[in-house]
C-alpha cells in the first residue's frame, strides 16, 4: 500500500473516530438539545449571565424553523466547498498542463537533433 494511500486512510478513520465519540459516550445527553451550534450555546450564556441584555442589531432573515435554518447552513457549505475544489482542480490541471507542454517541448527538442525551431526533413 502506497504511503499517501495509507495517511489518508489514517485521516478518515481518525474524522469517523471524531464524529461516532460523542454519540457513543453520550456527551450531551444532559442538554435539551445535544449538539445545538455555538451560536445557540453563546445566546443561552449571555442570557444567564446577563438577562437584560438587548442585541445590538436583528438578523437579515429569519428562517422560519431549525430545520430551514440547518438546510440554508448545509447548501451554504456546499457552495463554499464547491468553490474550493473549483480553484483546487482548475489550479492541478494548470499545474499538469505547464508540466506537459514542458515534457512535449523537450520531446520535440530531442526529435529534432536539439533545434526546437527546426522542423524535421
Amino acid at each position: 500500500m502506497k504511503r499517501n494511500t495509507r495517511i489518508n486512510l489514517l485521516l478518515l478513520l481518525a474524522v469517523a473516530v471524531l464524529a461516532v465519540i460523542p454519540l457513543v459516550f453520550g456527551l450531551g445527553d444532559h442538554k435539551e438539545e445535544p449538539f445545538t451550534g455555538a451560536d445557540a450555546e453563546a445566546e443561552t450564556a449571555i442570557t444567564e449571565l446577563e438577562p437584560e441584555y438587548e442585541p445590538w442589531f436583528s438578523p437579515l432573515y429569519e428562517p422560519p424553523s431549525g430545520e430551514i435554518e440547518s438546510a440554508l447552513f448545509a447548501a451554504q457549505a456546499a457552495l463554499g466547498a464547491g468553490v474550493l475544489a473549483y480553484y483546487f482542480g482548475l489550479r492541478r490541471g494548470r499545474r499538469q498542463g505547464a508540466e506537459q507542454a514542458l515534457a512535449d517541448r523537450r520531446d520535440a527538442s530531442v526529435g529534432n537533433g536539439g533545434n526546437v525551431g527546426d522542423v524535421g526533413d
